[in-house]
């Protein structure tokens, strides 16, 4: 039986200003739609960079990486997907970590190990 997802939404001032995603549960096939529509809401709201935070993710299933790339999607214009990152990862625990690698996701979204570390890494 999967265990629900819970996000909490938090703004951030950096160099830019981020919103951070913390994350905690399982991301399936039952929580694509509440990633997703946070995310838009986020996005709707003005926020330009996403940091999503993985530390109490607990699963992460095919649907939980579809949800992140369409999440990726949402954040970063065609043109500007070889340039500049406006979604980010940090906190991934290791066997989420594992999988990410595996599919290759880090190759297009990068995770840091801390809150901090990723939020400087945010530039305009």
């Amino acid at each position: 039986m999967a265990i629900d997802l819970k996000i909490i939404k938090e703004q951030v001032q950096g160099k830019v200003h981020v919103t951070v995603l913390h994350v905690r549960g399982w991301m399936d096939m039952h929580s694509e739609e509440l990633l997703l529509t946070t995310a838009r809401d986020a996005y709707q709201e003005g926020s330009r960079h996403l940091l999503i935070d993985l530390a109490e993710v607990i699963t992460l299933t095919s649907a939980g990486i579809r949800a992140m790339q369409k999440v990726y999607k949402i954040f970063t214009p065609v043109e500007e997907r070889s340039k500049l990152a406006r979604v980010k990862l940090c906190n991934a625990p290791p066997q989420i970590h594992n999988v990410l690698g595996i599919t290759g996701f880090l190759l297009t979204i990068q995770n840091y190990e801390s809150i901090q570390a990723a939020i400087d890494s945010f530039t305009e």
